[in-house]
């Protein structure tokens, strides 16, 4: 906070409120990214039923995250449209 521009008091409470946010929020698009390449990488390994599972962890991060301002919901939408994209994509080509 010393590289903080705040001088009033209301200024320096808003800082440490965008400190934590910004904390809170990184955290969560980084569980977002974590569980989308676990699900992403149990497909490639051929275990569809982990993959699922993956998966709908991921989509409840993401509806989350868009629920509250972490991400704006179309970003949230095309996040969850690529990785379904990719997963259908990788067990099909399993199948196939």
């Amino acid at each position: 906070m010393a590289n903080s521009s705040a001088r009033t008091p209301s200024a320096m409470k808003r800082h440490r409120q965008s400190l934590k946010r910004r904390a809170r929020n990184k955290a969560k698009k980084s569980m977002i990214k974590t569980f989308s390449k676990k699900a992403i990488q149990a497909a490639e390994d051929g275990n569809k039923e982990r993959a699922l599972r993956y998966l709908r962890v991921a989509e409840s991060l993401i509806d989350k995250a868009a629920k509250g301002s972490t991400l704006h919901a179309r970003t949230a939408a095309r996040k969850k449209s690529r990785l379904m994209k990719k997963l259908h994509q990788i067990l099909g080509s399993l199948q196939a």
